[in-house]
Parts: structure tokens; sequence; C-alpha cells
């Protein structure tokens, strides 16, 4: 849960730390984290929202538009950084982005989804989010810069000495947990030099904020064990890509709404209408959820792969699995995004399609069969199969109400608008592939 920290509180921790500086980070429309570093002396002016800049930083593109904005740190978000030195010590906060009026500025994802937790509040609903993280670790050449060789070859929860990344993401473990982290468990993944680490159940918007500040983190020390962490959906053609499956369940007065005890499956009504959103909106969500042309080399046809518009509780090839085990722990595990999305973005668009499932009673279809046979996989796919390349996600979400409600006009527009031209600018490129499978022959 966020913390309770105020104004005075982060004065007071600042100056027992000795904090020198200060980053005022912040989370453009397509989930890259940016900062502003602040000294010492600025961090009071700096609480009272009085950092501006222009929104160039926030839209992911410089043009003509630019608007003067400004950064409004949140002091729940205070932290001191461990990696750093103790003496002259360097913290952070993470900011909303407000207009000069004090308004939250159209384009910040994070005000968006605390729009969003805002309307589920007057439902009397809290929206709870988990997260199971997977990257790469990759050796870097005598430059410093990544390549795509891998760390080990060990495989799926591997100890050492066959997983040699074992030391780093204990690292990363520990330094998140000094930050404040409730880390769950972390293990080899299934693929050479792939780790997983498990963030235990939080309220949304302190998980989106956990996401973003993770994936730094991780990052950071991986450099620091002369490795490059990626969470590129899908870096090694032969390999198993990445995921981010998000662990999702409503709360209202400390009880679990996806759990009612008084039926034998356990699993609610408002679960299933939930659910049934989520799959009615597949298409658009599929967009924010996975951004990037490179997302869908991971969502294609495999064992693992979330590829289908379903659910089931044991079908790997669904995008929603909600665990056999029921309690007050029953959630519905949303299994398509990867790491490559906005966290805020995402949780936004998910929930609003669960509530709009609630909201007009539908009904989910039948959850699938454990196993598909191999013979019939081609034929489901083509019947209820998730968009097959961003192009098509891309029309989904232009096409749904419902999504540019979520994310607002502004983050919608601004979206589509770049995320079209990455993939005319894919489009535009020969690829390696290419050259192999035609030159010789035509």
């Amino acid at each position: 849960m966020l913390k309770t920290f105020t104004k005075n509180d982060v004065l007071e921790k600042a100056a027992e730390y000795n904090v020198k500086f200060i980053r005022l980070q912040f989370t453009n429309i397509f989930g890259t984290l940016k900062n502003i570093a602040i000294t010492i002396e600025e961090l009071e002016r700096a609480l009272e929202g009085q950092i501006s800049f222009d929104s160039s930083v926030i839209e992911g593109v410089v043009g003509q538009n630019e608007a003067d904005i400004l950064l409004y740190p949140d002091p729940s978000t205070f932290v001191i950084f461990p990696w750093r030195p103790r003496e002259g010590a360097v913290a952070r906060l993470i900011c909303d982005v407000l207009n000069p009026d004090g308004k939250p500025f159209a384009g910040c994802s994070r005000s968006i989804l605390k729009k969003n937790l805002a309307l589920a509040e007057k439902l009397n609903m809290q929206f709870q989010v988990g997260a199971e993280i997977e990257f790469f670790l990759f050796q870097t050449d005598d430059t410093g810069k990544p390549t795509v060789t891998t760390h080990d070859q060990a495989g799926y929860c591997d100890l050492t000495p066959v997983d040699m990344g074992e030391n780093a993401r204990r690292d990363m473990v520990l330094t998140l947990q000094e930050m404040g982290f409730d880390v769950s468990s972390s293990h080899h993944e299934i693929a050479p030099g792939q780790h997983e680490i498990f963030l235990k159940d939080d309220d949304a918007l302190a998980m989106a904020d956990s996401i973003t500040t993770f994936k730094f983190v991780v990052r950071t020390i991986a450099q620091r064990h002369g490795l490059h962490a990626t969470f590129m959906p899908k870096p090694v053609s032969e390999y198993n890509g990445s995921g981010q499956h998000l662990l999702l369940s409503l709360w209202q007065n400390d009880s679990n709404l996806f759990y009612d005890e008084s039926i034998s499956e356990g699993l609610s009504k408002t679960a299933k209408q939930f659910i049934a959103g989520l799959l009615e909106h597949a298409g658009a969500l599929t967009a924010v959820a996975n951004p990037l042309v490179n997302s869908y080399k991971r969502i294609s046809a495999n064992d693992l792969a979330p590829i289908l518009a379903g659910w089931s509780e044991g079908n790997r090839s669904t995008m929603i699995r909600v665990p056999s085990w029921r309690g007050p722990g029953t959630r519905a595990v949303l299994r398509s995004p990867d790491p490559a999305g906005n966290p805020y973005l995402v949780m936004s668009a998910a929930l609003q399609f669960g509530l709009d499932g609630i909201k007009k009673s539908l009904v989910p279809p039948e959850p699938l069969a454990k196993d598909i046979p191999a013979w019939e996989i081609k034929k489901v796919i083509r019947q209820m199969g998730l968009p097959r390349n961003l192009e098509d996600a891309l029309r989904a979400f232009r096409q749904d109400k419902t999504a540019w409600y979520a994310l607002g006009e502004a983050i919608s527009s601004r979206y589509l608008e770049e995320k079209e031209n990455e993939w005319e600018r894919f489009q535009s490129k020969v690829h390696p592939w290419e050259l192999e499978e035609y030159l010789r022959n035509y």
C-alpha cells in the first residue's frame, strides 16, 4: 500500500539521510521512465509543484505544440536509492503531471489511472493487482553494448552453478526489498538467461508505481553486474518471450468480490462478468498491453503463449487464467501483457473493461478445456485468437469507445498516432529473414 508520507516527512527524511540529489520521476505515454534531477535546495519548491518543463517529454515527440506543465511529487513515493553512496545520497519521488492551473495534464498516464480508480471507488470497489515480471539477462560486448548472448544456459527453476544469474537476481530482490517492495518470490525461467520476480498484490496505483520502478532497478543492478537486463517481449527467436502476468481482483470492505463461498465453484458472478468484459475488449486491451511490433512475436502459437481471447483454469493458451484454488485470494490472472507496456495505461484499460463487463452483466464463454489437440489449434486461433500484429490491435483500439474512455482522448489519439507510425516504419524496412528466405530464389 502507498505510504502516508507528508511533505514534511519527506523534508525530514531527506535531511536525516543526508540526501543531496532528488530525481523527480514520471512516465511518458509509452511507458518510458523519465526524470529531472534537482538538488536538495530545490526540494521544498518541488514539493509545492513548482518545477516546470514542456510537454514533449510526456507525449514522446517534439513538435510545435508543446505546453508548459508542472511536476507534482507524491510524497508517499519517496525512497532513497540503496546503490548510491550514503554520503550525498540520491532519492526519488514519483510525480503526477499538472497544468499550470493545477488540473491534471491530459497526457499524464498516472493521473489517468487515478481517475479510473476513483470511478471504481464510487462503486465502493478497490482494484488490487499483483505482478509476475519476466526479463532476460544478456552479456555485453567489449564496448558495453548489449548482445543477445544469454548469461547462462539454465532452465526452469535451476540453481547455481547452472543458473549463473542467481547472484544478480538476488541483489535485485534485496535492493527492491530495501526500497520497500513486497517481493513474493524469484526464480530462473524456462529460457536460458530468463528470470522472473513476483511482486505481491497491492492497490493498482502502488503496483503501477512499483512496476515502473522495478524495471529501472533491475536494469541498474544488472549493469552493476556487467550484464544487460531487457524487458523486450521477444528478444531471441528460439526462446520463449517475456511476459508480465497481472493478478487481478476487486475488493469491497476487505472482501474479495471475485470469491463467493455460497456456490460450489467459488468463482463469483462479479468475477465472471469482469472476465467477460476483458474478453469483450480483448483486441483493444492487446493494443495497450502488447505495445511493440516485437510483442506479437511473443504471442504467437506455441505451447505457453497466451494467444486466445478466452479463459481457463489450466489452458496456458488463454489470455486469462483463473487458478483452481478459491478463497479470499481468488484472482484472475491476465497473462497476455508483456513488460514493455505502460503499467498505468494497462491497468486503466483492464479496470474499465472489467467494470464494463459488470455494468452490462456480460456472461463469459465457457472456459476452455485444459488441452487443445495440435490439429485443432489453428482453427481455434482463427475463431478466437488475439490480434496477430500491432496494426490489427491498433485497429481494434480505434474502434473501441470504452478504450478511448479509459485512456482519455489526449492519450488515446497520441498513442494511436505514434504506434501507427511505428508500424509503418517497420513495414518499410527489409528484414534479415526476408533476405534469407527470398534473395537466392527470386
